[in-house]
């Protein structure tokens, strides 16, 4: 398992409109990646044709130097919302996708339901949880499957600041010991400086990379991070560099 992602001349419109153009991104192993840009701006897009949900009308996908484009089944993608199925406990939901592969590992499972604070509730139905439970629910399913990249496609929008800020913190701390590729998106300006090793920034209409920054905290991070001068020192920065190139933003 490797999790590298190369993206060359990636352009994509719907009935004429184009919604990408000519995106150029890559990515290394391990990397917290995240793409930022205004509501609307092709996201979505860009991550369902990752994902081999469409075709591009231009341009290659590669992971791990095997050409993907228009292939499914080949990223782990985790939605805006938890997409837990109602019928299934947190345990059958968390084994989903590895049971999809053929290979289940029912202890490994339960050792990350526990470190997600969810021991007890391994029987359970997703009805019986929060919010914020069943995206850890959730986020467990997209670390347990087989591929080395996950996609998240603003997974913390519907939650509110102080889940949102839990949760954050419980991603990193997983992903840590894990390590595996994530590309993130959000048009969450602290959530992309929080979690990331580095935020490529969009524009919108059609979507375009216009910025690209290196993020220098260490790792691990902390709350405290938050209202440090350094992080809205870079606040500042990414917010006027997205004002300068006549994006919205949040």
């Amino acid at each position: 398992m490797i999790g590298t992602l190369e993206i060359n001349g990636l352009t994509k419109s719907f009935e004429g409109r184009e919604v990408l153009k000519e995106i150029d991104l890559e990515m290394k192993e391990g990397e917290f990646l995240t793409i930022l840009g205004p509501s609307g701006s092709g996201k979505s897009t860009l991550f369902h044709l990752i994902g081999g949900l469409l075709h591009p009308d231009q341009g290659t996908i590669m992971l791990d130097g095997e050409n993907i484009t228009g292939k499914r089944g080949l990223i782990s993608y985790m939605p805006q919302q938890p997409a837990l199925f109602p019928w299934r406990t947190v345990l059958q939901n968390v084994l989903l996708g590895q049971e999809l592969q053929g290979k289940v590992e029912r202890e490994k499972a339960l050792n990350m339901i526990k470190r997600a604070g969810l021991e007890g509730y391994e029987q359970s139905l997703p009805d019986a949880l929060s919010g914020g439970m069943k995206q850890r629910v959730a986020f467990i399913r997209a670390l347990l499957s087989p591929q080395s990249l996950i996609c998240l496609d603003e997974p913390f929008s519907a939650l509110d600041d102080f889940t949102r800020l839990e949760m954050h913190q419980w991603l990193l701390s997983i992903w840590a010991e894990y390590k595996k590729t994530i590309l993130f998106v959000t048009h969450n300006i602290d959530e992309a400086l929080f979690l990331s090793d580095r935020i490529i920034v969009l524009s919108s209409n059609p979507a375009t990379i216009i910025s690209e920054f290196e993020i220098p905290f260490e790792r691990p991070r902390s709350e405290s991070l938050l209202l440090s001068e350094e992080f809205l020192e870079w606040k500042r920065k990414l917010s006027q560099s997205i004002l300068q190139r006549g994006t919205a933003h949040e």
